[in-house]
């Protein structure tokens, strides 16, 4: 009988992970459908080559939250989304981006001395 614990965990974690991914799915095409395919931040436009890269981002980032109508739903591309959830953690958790503290701005700036390097190209 040891071995009927790890099996039962086994079949959760599996059934869980399915659930997961109908849900994951059914959200999915239900936004596909409702929305063009524009990611909602840098309006890049997608085609059906490459759409497996535009994603839906829940808005209230509850994943179960799931209208019918969308309402709770923006599809972003990868990059987007990405930048879109690192936003969400560092607003949350206060995190220190880049070395510069919450609430300080970064002083650096990484193009101040551009036209000087690009020298006089007239």
């Amino acid at each position: 009988m040891k071995g009927a614990a790890p099996d039962k965990l086994d079949r959760i974690v599996a059934d869980a992970r399915r659930a997961a991914e109908t849900r994951d799915q059914g959200y999915r095409e239900q936004a596909l459908k409702i929305y063009p395919w524009i990611c909602g931040r840098c309006a890049r436009e997608f085609t059906r080559a490459n759409l497996r890269e535009l994603t839906v981002h829940h808005r209230d980032h509850n994943h179960a939250n799931n209208p019918p109508d969308g309402s709770n739903w923006e599809l972003l591309c990868l990059y987007c989304h990405d930048n879109e959830h690192q936003r969400q953690l560092e607003a949350a958790g206060g995190a220190v981006v880049s070395g510069v503290p919450p609430g300080e701005a970064a002083t650096h700036s990484p193009f101040a001395n551009l036209k000087a390097l690009l020298g006089d190209r007239n």
